[in-house]
């Protein structure tokens, strides 16, 4: 820890850049200085968080920002690192796409049958599929990350918050474009760039692209990437009153996908009425596909067995593919400024998962949303926001889950159909004091139409109450039931010797759900100064239920949140000096935990259980300091408090004693469950403390400048899955990153070499079980990476 306290030290020292928007710089392609530090004072930073633009110092809602260049700088190029600029963020990238927690609040699985807790916004539509969020991270004007539930305004409604991904938009009647290009260790190659064309005074084209390559962090070739975008915008003023704005996006992942490695295996001793723990010895970059891990996991059996696993022959990779397209309509009616988003997005995925078992996705996604927004002018002492709200999802695919154990193949058809309607209305009571009240009513209407073949082998022969069945022939994948070499009849089983037999679960779920809900937000903010806004709101919001799609478990219940916030943000020192604070209640209900897991007739299935209630409580607070007009320093600091007031779920007695931290009991109605009770514990990706550092220096040489720049955040310990095993917490860790830059003060080029995560810190981000077999396995964070980069504007 004090080594870690100096190094932070020492970085502070030199400069850095840092925390979420730390540097305010001018958009590629803009006119101006290079940097705010020529300005002498904190640039302002404009948001539409609320729908509207406005200086981020006036918008009384809880967001933070990250600018474009920002981005570039730090190497993000997908959201699976934006955690390391925003303290209340924690991401756990999957091969199917972004597991998204916001201040301990998120999904453990990304199916078609859970919607995201958090709201993936790009370009102002909201993208349903988790794995559709990938693949966008090129020429942005900035990322917004909203913290909260966002009941009101937005498309869908979220409980911990939304991700607003906003791009560059043409700019009218200019030429002008950008690339940046990069090389690092790993063979590493990053491009990006964009051409933007004037079509008269009055209209341009802006074209854009990236692509993003390199070898796997891990030994097995895994923790790769392989990404290739294409945007194409059109816009024009037709009118004096009337903008229109075209887009069309495509991008391709491909690659082997996110890896993980094996931590230990264990074995539940009833004479100790405990587990005992077996770690695998095996470095976290080993991957699951080496053969020091191959090794390994032949030396685990499967609990319902008795067998010991075989090696994993199938190799993971992506195919996915993303196209989207949305029009954006903007008429000044002279009271108010009317917009209107229709749009359409669709996902081919074809991936096979790099887990420690087969997972097999071919999905289908076809999304079309409409949104009418209206803006007024002010009226009296009134502004108004008001809006309509259309959205229609269509999912078809078709999935395997390979356990060996177990191998469950489905087909599945989801549609849903979402209607809002939606109000914000403010009185501006004086010049310094302002109400707010808003209200939202949406009504869901999901439906499933789902099939299931599931094949389990089960031992007949028990020894001291166990299944020991060591010889028993397992499950290979295979892409479809038909190749399978054994299959029983529906309902029936087949004897495969040594003591087991082949059962078949047939499930069929036809299945609609219509639900109705009423969410709202008030809010009243007070301007203390001219450049000190005090502001205090309490939101509700909620996110929908579902389907599960598993035996034993019925639809689940949507979820709520109150939140309550109260902040304020300020300006000093002749706006040189930011400080603002923020503290937070949030209260849940019925919240939703989804995971893979084992159903009632011990098939491998996407879960999605009402665990009960939580509280998470905080403050966060903000400070940036040009110290002179060269040298910016910032800070960022969370704390965080968060408890599950009730954590209860029930898994089958059947599959084992569950591996948990937590008490464990039969169920006293129903001998083949167990209860499990989590209650007390705290939320995942939760750290009490979260902070950021940073600071930047520029040093003038005649016409050029030098830009000396480092980071570096810190996370106390958390636990990051839901049984809380020793080996799924992870304890408080450092993480910094470095970078010298030269250039003209023009900023029409730029060099740069860079250092990112300087203490070599492997962390793991996601440990979950294995649904069958009794292993844990763990992804983990990026190595130091290193490289050079440079940048041209034109």
């Amino acid at each position: 820890m004090r080594k870690a306290l100096l190094l932070s030290a020492s970085i502070v020292a030199i400069g850095v850049t840092g925390s979420a928007g730390a540097q305010e710089a001018p958009a590629r392609g803009a006119s101006g200085p290079a940097s705010e530090a020529a300005e002498a004072q904190l640039a302002d930073i404009v948001v539409t968080a609320q729908r509207k633009e406005e200086s981020l110092q006036s918008a009384p809602v809880a967001v933070a920002v990250v600018g474009g260049d920002d981005l570039v700088r730090a190497g993000i190029t997908a959201p699976g690192r934006l955690q390391e600029l925003v303290p209340a963020l924690a991401i756990e990238p999957t091969s199917s796409g972004n597991l998204i927690f916001i201040r301990g609040v998120g999904n453990f699985a990304l199916t078609a049958n859970s919607d995201p807790a958090t709201a993936f916004n790009y370009d102002e539509v909201y993208v349903g599929r988790p794995s559709s969020s990938n693949g966008v991270f090129y020429d942005l004007q900035r990322v917004e990350v909203l913290k909260g539930p966002q009941g009101t305004l937005y498309g869908r409604n979220a409980t911990a918050g939304a991700i607003n991904v906003i791009p560059v938009q043409p700019q009218l009647g200019e030429w002008g474009g950008y690339f940046v290009g990069s090389y690092g260790n790993y063979d590493t190659i990053t491009a990006e760039g964009a051409i933007n064309l004037p079509i008269g005074e009055n209209g341009a084209m802006r074209i854009s692209g990236n692509l993003s390559k390199r070898d796997g962090y891990l030994k097995d070739g895994t923790s790769d990437d392989d990404t290739k975008g294409l945007r194409v915008q059109l816009k024009a003023e037709l009118t004096p009153t009337l903008t229109v704005r075209t887009s069309f996006d495509y991008s391709r992942v491909s690659g082997s996908g996110e890896g993980v490695t094996y931590l230990n295996r264990f074995v539940f001793d009833r004479a100790t009425n405990s587990f005992a723990v077996t770690p695998s010895g095996l470095d976290l970059d080993e991957g699951s596909r080496s053969p020091a891990s191959q090794a390994f996991r032949q030396t685990i059996a499967f609990t319902s067995i008795g067998a010991r696993a075989n090696p994993i022959t199938v190799q993971p990779g992506l195919d996915n593919q993303f196209f989207g397209a949305n029009v954006n309509i903007a008429w000044d009616t002279g009271i108010g400024t009317l917009t209107v988003i229709p749009a359409w997005r669709y996902a081919k995925i074809d991936s096979i998962a790099g887990a420690a078992f087969v997972a097999r996705s071919r999905e289908k996604d076809d999304q079309h949303s409409l949104e009418l927004r209206f803006a007024s002018s002010r009226f009296s002492i009134f502004d108004l926001t008001a809006g309509a709200y259309y959205y229609d999802e269509k999912i078809r695919g078709r999935g395997v889950i390979a356990l060996e154990s177990a191998n469950n193949y489905t087909t599945s058809r989801y549609d849903t159909l979402s209607k809002a309607v939606y109000g914000r209305l403010t009185a501006h009571l004086s010049d310094r004091l302002r109400v707010t009240g808003g209200i939202r009513y949406t009504h869901d209407r999901k439906t499933t139409d789902s099939s299931g073949i599931a094949l389990a082998v089960r031992c007949t022969v028990m020894v001291a109450g166990v299944p020991s069945c060591p010889n028993a022939p397992l499950l290979t994948y295979t892409q479809s039931l038909e190749e399978q070499p054994r299959v029983p009849a529906p309902g029936g089983s087949t004897p495969l010797g040594a003591g087991a037999v082949l059962t078949r679960t047939d499930t069929i779920n036809q299945l609609t759900i219509r639900r109705g809900e009423i969410t709202y937000r008030g809010a009243v903010e007070f301007d203390l100064g001219a450049r000190s806004l005090l502001f205090a709101s309490v939101e509700t919001g909620y996110r929908s239920g579902g389907f599960n799609i598993a035996q034993g478990r019925g639809p689940y219940d949507p979820e709520y949140i109150t939140a309550y916030t109260v902040g304020s943000k300020n300006r000093f020192f002749d706006n040189r000096v930011q400080l603002n604070l923020e503290g937070f209640l949030w209260k849940y209900r019925d919240q939703q935990l989804s995971y893979i897991g084992l159903d009632s007739t011990l098939r491998p299935a996407n879960i999605t259980d009402n665990i009960g209630r939580s509280t998470i409580k905080g403050i966060e607070g903000e400070l940036k300091v040009l110290a002179t007009p060269s040298t910016l320093l910032n800070a960022n600091v969370q704390y965080l408090d968060s408890k599950y007031d009730s954590f209860r779920y029930q898994q089958p007695v059947a599959a084992g004693r569950p591996n948990t931290s937590c008490p464990v009991t039969v169920n006293a109605a129903n001998a083949t469950l167990f209860d499990v009770d989590c209650s007390g514990f705290p939320t995942f990706n939760a750290p009490k403390w979260t902070m950021n550092f940073g600071a930047q220096q520029t040093v003038e040489l005649g016409d050029y400048e030098i830009v000396l720049a480092a980071d570096t955040q810190y996370r106390s310990s958390r636990y990051i899955y839901f049984q809380y095993q020793p080996s799924q917490f992870v304890g408080g860790d450092w993480r910094s990153n470095a970078q010298i830059s030269l250039g003209p003060q023009d900023d029409r080029w730029s060099i740069a070499a860079y250092v990112r995560n300087i203490e070599n810190n492997r962390t793991l981000v996601f440990a979950p079980q294995h649904p069958s077999l009794p292993t844990v396995t763990a992804q983990v964070t990026a190595p130091r990476t290193y490289g050079v980069r440079f940048g041209v504007k034109f």
